[in-house]
């Protein structure tokens, strides 16, 4: 099961662009927006466990 951090790249209307924490030069995964908690804001980071996005 996948356990990680994200950091909020950029938001884009609808979705978000999240860069995972421990992988610097890695790919952006672009998530809906409505899968994220309501108070994101670029340079958030978000702790991802069991299908679900926490504010850290």
């Amino acid at each position: 099961m996948l356990i990680c951090d994200y950091i909020v790249e950029m938001i884009d209307g609808d979705y978000a662009h999240l860069r995972r924490v421990d992988e610097e030069n890695g790919e952006l995964k672009l998530v809906a927006r409505a899968l994220l908690p309501a108070e994101i804001m670029e340079g958030s980071r978000l702790h991802y466990e069991m299908l679900e996005y926490t504010l850290v």
